[in-house]
């Protein structure tokens, strides 16, 4: 049998021989073969076999004292950190054979003339497959040069495959010790330090929605960012329209901290690399433009199309040279090899304090009490099934991450090693929470919330969390269109596998109150606001913007585009903000914009404010961030609808200032449309068919307009009934009227989710479609398609309603 040469360059390597160089450097042969012809930039390099590893033990005979020294471990006798520093020191006074050392030495001449900064990796032969990632197990050393160093790089390489963490995940993982071996990559170095580098994954790391490629990025050498050490820059591009040069399809931008960075040190310092602290100028501005962004994407999409997997890789921007490189790529292992039959809901019951906040890892909840740590040696102390509440965390964290039920960090973004290690791990986590463990003490009951949106909260107590099942397999399909109503962008991923026919009823007020909270007449007039408080907050939310409104505009523009993207093509129906004057005034800076009302369910809300002097600037921001959406962004399947529109002559000031702001009917295929809430929607419903091209019925507000029931008065409660007949008797009249037109009708108000049965009335109206909230959407379907198949005088409710 021909032996394995000791050095292989990487175009000599494929997919197909990570038992012969590991996973990391077959994934490293396998782009710079196959996926260079197609433009993806990999540093070119070589990898040191795993025939070399075991020359290695042979030639210093450490073999048989590695494999005693494991087996004591595994009858009791030595501890894990026992055997794994014996064994470290076996192989770091080892010396490589000269043949071997050779070979290494020649290949590092022939790569940079022996003068080149390269780095040096491990990759281990059990390494990057689809079940099992051992990301972090090993070390690398970046910025090596010299021959000398190189040598000593690759032998602290292969004593890094019993480093502790990297022996209890094989443990775990049921690897055999001494059947896996430790090839050693060896890549010229991409000048990141005076760039970016950061992460890439295929699809979202949360919900494992397969159409966006999730971006992380920070200034300097990667290392920082998996170790979760700085908040990095997030970028979200939807895969599809990635290639279209109609569009700039980037549905999100988030700018982290980026506190500090890691950079080369000069060539004879102890140390090759350095933390310091970043520029005021770095932590305000994105590590990457909008072309990089793109060029990444697109990238990520040829490897995951390749290798027909998702896949998570690294990236890194050469400062000097301007050029963008992979540095390396590995199939995911949370969402990629598993093939769901059923949705996992999980809901918050109750109600608590909130103390703690950061970037939510998972969508379920941990209730136990913290354990405030601030190094893994202290694992002693540690409990199964409680919180662990630490800085940071690093792969020699992992045996102790396994006992936790959930996990909370001051430091680390959605691509960090305990945002990782927790996915795989399958517990809810919190990362970038800042003051976590100043603030959550030990011994404390709390629980850990990842089931509202991006942002995870820490409550104290026990705070009742409902998890159900929803089998895929069991939603049955209906004639009627079924529709989501949505509101928070983050959480309209979880919903990307229910099979319905779009959204019909996205709130703007939410994504404003949510992701913006600042009063779109504050950022109008930043500069005369009279509260300093108020300018303050706004400075702050605002940081890395010039131009305070551009700040509404986008994140507005991505929030939209975000839930757009999850139904796109089908359509998303978007309502203009339809906040009361109250709730304007406790957004940010409002209370200088907005007049007190006695009753502002009736008052100054939807389309009155929209052409009105004291709000028309606002409202010019919401039309320049819809167009961004669908214009720019390319989320064309959105469809406006305009709320709380009393008069005809009302609808016209409406169409007409959207007009000037660019929003047409019909161009581009967009179609307005209007809410049915009020008893004049009904009455001129053929009237307002001229104006629009369809209705939505709001059943809160009609039920209270159609009885004169406020809805928000509980003493009232009894009365406000969605299934009263004067109310379904509206409802049938407006269904009839607009199909006259031939005009579509949905429902968006909360009725059908509350009360499923409502939903056969619907039905035996001619409803078009029924939007409802996620959780009810099985059994809303269930109702529907029973209703569906009846005779339709079988159909009717009882009592006419």
């Amino acid at each position: 049998m021909k032996k394995t040469p000791f050095v292989l360059w990487f175009d000599e390597i494929s997919k197909n021989d990570t038992a012969i160089v590991g996973g990391k450097n077959a994934s490293l042969g396998e782009m710079f073969q196959q996926l260079k012809s197609k433009g993806v930039a990999v540093p070119g390099g070589f990898a040191v076999s795993a025939e070399a590893y075991w020359e290695f033990l042979d030639h210093n005979n450490i073999k048989d004292e590695i494999s005693k020294l494991l087996k004591q471990m595994e009858k009791g006798r030595i501890s894990l950190s026992e055997a794994g520093l014996s064994i470290r020191k076996l192989i770091l006074k080892g010396k490589f054979p000269d043949t071997l050392s050779s070979e290494i030495l020649e290949a590092y001449q022939r790569l940079g003339r022996g003068k080149t900064a390269v780095a040096v990796r491990s990759s281990a032969t059990a390494e990057d497959l689809p079940t099992a990632s051992f990301a972090g197990q090993q070390e690398s050393y970046l910025n090596i040069q010299g021959e000398k160093e190189l040598l000593k790089a690759c032998q602290k390489c292969i004593a890094s495959l019993f480093t502790d963490r990297a022996i209890a995940y094989r443990e775990a993982k049921n690897f055999s010790h001494m059947k896996v071996a430790l090839s050693v990559g060896v890549q010229k170095m991409v000048r990141s330090d005076k760039g970016s580098s950061g992460t890439i994954f295929t699809l979202d790391t949360e919900t494992g929605f397969p159409n966006i490629v999730l971006i992380n990025g920070i200034y300097g050498l990667g290392e920082l960012i998996v170790k979760g050490k700085v908040e990095p820059d997030e970028f979200m591009v939807y895969k599809p329209f990635i290639n279209q040069k109609t569009c700039l399809p980037i549905l999100e931008k988030k700018l982290g901290n980026k506190s500090k960075k890691m950079i080369y040190t000069k060539k004879g310092a102890r140390d090759t690399t350095k933390v310091v602290g970043t520029s005021k100028r770095e932590q305000e501005t994105l590590c990457l433009s909008d072309d990089q962004v793109i060029q990444l994407a697109k990238w990520a999409a040829l490897i995951e199309e390749h290798y027909q997997m998702p896949m998570d890789i690294e990236w890194a921007l050469d400062g000097v040279s301007g050029d963008l490189f992979i540095v390396q790529a590995r199939p995911e292992t949370v969402f990629g090899s598993k093939v769901k039959s059923h949705l996992t809901i999980c809901r918050l019951e109750g109600k608590g304090k909130r103390i703690v906040s950061g970037t939510s890892v998972g969508k379920s909840c941990a209730r136990g009490k913290v354990r405030v740590l601030s190094n893994p040696k202290e694992s002693e102390k540690f409990k199964k099934g409680d919180i662990l509440v630490t800085d940071m965390t690093d792969p020699d964290w992992v045996p102790l991450m396994k006992k936790a039920i959930g996990i909370v960090t001051n430091h680390g973004g959605r691509t960090s090693h305990a945002a990782i290690v927790s996915r795989e791990l399958g517990i809810p986590a919190i990362v970038g929470c800042e003051n976590a463990t100043r603030v959550l003490k030990t011994g404390k009951k709390v629980t850990v919330s990842c089931v509202e949106g991006d942002t995870g909260f820490v409550y104290e107590g026990n705070v009742q969390c409902i998890q159900k099942e929803v089998p895929l397999s069991k939603i049955p399909k209906t004639k009627t269109k079924v529709m989501l109503n949505m509101a928070d962008p983050a959480a309209a991923m979880i919903w990307w596998q229910l099979p319905s026919d779009g959204a019909g009823l996205v709130r703007m007020e939410f994504v404003i109150n949510n992701h913006i909270q600042i009063h779109p007449m504050a950022l109008v007039h930043y500069q005369k606001l009279k509260s300093k408080e108020a300018k303050k907050k706004i400075s702050s939310l605002t940081t890395g913007y010039r131009d305070k409104k551009q700040f509404f505009v986008d994140k507005l523009a991505f929030g939209l585009s975000k839930i757009a993207a999850v139904h796109y093509p089908k359509p998303v129906i978007i309502r203009l903000s339809d906040f009361k004057t109250n709730e304007y005034a406790r957004l940010i800076g409002g209370e200088q914009f907005e007049p007190q009302e006695e009753n502002p369910m009736i008052g100054w809300r939807g389309a009155s404010r929209y052409y009105h002097p004291d709000y028309q600037d606002g409202f010019a921001l919401e039309c320049q961030a819809l167009k961004k959406a669908r214009d720019e962004i390319g989320m064309d399947n959105i469809q406006i609808m305009v709320p709380f529109c009393r008069t005809l002559e009302e609808a016209d000031e409406v169409i007409g200032t959207m007009k000037t702001h660019g929003l047409v009917r019909g161009k581009n295929g967009l179609k307005l449309l209007v809410m049915c809430e009020i008893p004049s929607n009904v009455v001129l419903a053929e009237e307002f068919s001229e104006k629009f091209d369809g209705f939505s019925i709001g059943s809160n507000d009609l039920t209270q307009l159609v009885l004169g029931v406020d809805r928000d008065t509980e003493t009232l409660a009894d009365l406000f009934d969605e299934n009263n007949p004067a109310v379904t008797r509206m409802i049938a009249d407006v269904i009839k009227r607009a199909h006259k037109k031939k005009r579509t009708v949905g429902i968006c108000g909360q009725a059908p989710s509350d009360h499923p049965d409502f939903a056969g009335f619907l039905v035996r109206e001619g409803i078009d479609s029924i939007s409802i909230i996620p959780d009810s959407f099985l059994e809303v379907k269930k109702v529907i398609a029973k209703s569906e198949s009846l005779p339709k005088k079988a159909r009717k409710l009882k009592n006419g309603k």
